[in-house]
């Protein structure tokens, strides 16, 4: 089934905003590919044996988005951009649960999952990330915002200058200032 186009996307939203189930189902039938690739695109960057696969995810952003928030998405950017955003703190959350879940989570050790094969420096590095995405928004909003939509929801520079009102060559300098201090700020957190 081919996907309609972003003018479609925003008349959908509009319409599944008002109630019409009818809508909500084409428009979750359009955006589930979208969804699918993002939430692959993610995963690629977490480990290979991850518990977590791409259709998980992406059931858990639409229910997040569409069933349990009242979210008000503005067009496909927004929509894009809200995915990314609740795909990344799904992940987080699931690297906590972990982590908690290796480290005894208050469960006797002989009880603990039998896959002990990810390590904790992996699940670690994530909420270090998340941390880190935290502190720089603290610093720079817009230079955070740009971090999460250009590696969490897969947005273009052209599409995040869009959805931020500012010039492309604004979200790059953004992006390369954020990105230089993600580095440093991740060379220093594995130097402690």
């Amino acid at each position: 089934m081919e996907a309609p186009p972003s003018g479609e996307i925003t008349v959908l939203i509009e319409a599944a905003r008002a109630g019409r189930k009818d809508a909500l189902d084409r428009l979750l039938d359009a955006v589930y590919p979208s969804f699918r690739t993002l939430a692959s695109h993610l995963l690629r960057n977490e480990r290979d044996d991850h518990t977590m696969q791409s259709t998980d995810l992406v059931h858990e952003a639409v229910i997040r988005l569409f069933l349990q928030s009242e979210v008000e998405m503005k067009n496909r950017l927004h929509m894009m951009a809200l995915a990314g955003r609740q795909m990344r703190r799904i992940l987080v959350e699931h690297a906590r649960a972990r982590l908690a879940q290796r480290r005894g989570g208050g469960v006797p050790t002989d009880q603990l999952v039998e896959n002990q094969d990810v390590s904790a420096q992996e699940l670690e590095s994530l909420l270090v990330l998340d941390d880190l995405l935290a502190q720089l928004r603290q610093m720079d909003a817009r230079a955070a915002e740009v971090v999460e939509l250009r590696f969490f929801s897969g947005l273009s520079r052209e599409e995040i200058s869009d959805k931020l009102g500012v010039t492309v060559r604004t979200v790059q300098r953004d992006w390369d200032a954020a990105r230089a201090w993600l580095l440093d700020a991740l060379d220093s957190s594995k130097s402690e």
